[in-house]
């Protein structure tokens, strides 16, 4: 019994969500992060990151935008209205998890991190707009973004799990390899971000710095961090197939496959066509797929049982020799 009746204890007392209410709020949030870094992409590709000059009011007499800022003023401001829609959907998440019986304290503590991740970068979003876009705050705004990514998606994959102690299905190289390609993939991810702080679309009309790097060399180092990053996940799917892996494990890894296929033509496309608008803005949501499928993966090579008594965790050399 809690000690302090807060609101979602109230609302806890009163309200048991199902196992799929839980899964589509905690899908929900995972959705609408994906959602606000595309429409952020768009406010930048529209030029249109500085439509509302000031922050948190639109303008200095303002909350909203005016017919005076246009067009820019209102993409601006519509963006940053699905924040609130953002924050909605991490306050569902939180409050199906609360609500859960037993109640799961670790699902709440993840929709908690949402929140304050989801603040966090409001917050860097306005100290990007005070400091006229500079590039380096609009990489970490993007790089916040796909944290919030990360936590929804271990979120959405906790709620079709049970609280049990993790354990292991493939054998330990496996997961090594697992941890390698994760830590690429934010390589690629980070390299991503220099090339678009390099690159022509600075997110306003006007003049706006940009990184001190060259564009093209830029792209072809991020090039080739995707190229590592493929030949990473081909090494994890062949791997998984020889070691007899779940199916829906092997299934993953296929899955990352071809996301990183589509998003490299994308991105090769968008190269050899001197950066069209809807392109970058493709491939802005393809480095959020790709992200999902990697970390995705990562999550199927192990299980959370609903309980841990009577289910001990296969060792490392059992799982070896089942291979």
């Amino acid at each position: 019994m809690d000690a302090v009746l807060t609101p979602l204890a109230l609302v806890a007392r009163r309200w048991t969500p199902t196992p799929r209410t839980l899964q589509r709020a905690a899908l929900a949030a995972l959705v609408m992060s994906v959602v606000i870094v595309v429409t952020g992409g768009a406010v930048r590709l529209t030029g249109s990151g500085l439509g509302c000059d000031t922050w948190p009011k639109c303008t200095d007499d303002s909350l909203v935008a005016t017919p005076a800022q246009g067009v820019h003023g209102a993409i601006e401001f519509g963006n940053r209205m699905l924040t609130y829609v953002l924050c909605a959907a991490v306050g569902w998440a939180i409050t199906a998890a609360r609500s859960t019986k037993p109640w799961r304290r670790g699902l709440t503590r993840l929709g908690w991190a949402q929140f304050w991740i989801v603040m966090g970068n409001a917050v860097l979003g306005g100290i990007t707009v005070l400091a006229g876009l500079n590039p380096w705050t609009v990489a970490g705004h993007f790089l916040l973004a796909t944290s919030l990514i990360t936590v929804t998606t271990i979120t959405w994959q906790r709620t079709r799990e049970g609280d049990g102690t993790a354990r292991p299905r493939v054998p330990r190289p496996v997961r090594k390899l697992s941890r390698v390609l994760i830590a690429a993939s934010v390589v690629l991810i980070a390299a991503g971000t220099v090339v678009t702080g390099s690159g022509p679309h600075a997110g306003d009309s006007s003049e706006v710095p940009r990184m001190g790097f060259d564009w093209a060399g830029t792209a072809h180092v991020h090039a080739i961090a995707a190229w590592v990053v493929c030949a990473l996940a081909l090494g994890m799917w062949l791997v998984l197939r020889m070691v007899d892996a779940p199916p829906d494990t092997s299934a993953r890894a296929r899955d990352l496959l071809l996301v990183l296929l589509a998003q490299g033509a994308v991105g090769y496309v968008q190269f050899f066509t001197e950066l069209p608008e809807v392109l970058v803005a493709a491939h802005m949501l393809g480095s959020c797929l790709v992200w999902i499928a990697v970390l995705r993966l990562a999550l199927s090579l192990r299980e959370r049982p609903e309980t841990t008594t009577g289910i001990p965790a296969r060792s490392d050399q059992a799982l070896s020799a089942a291979a």
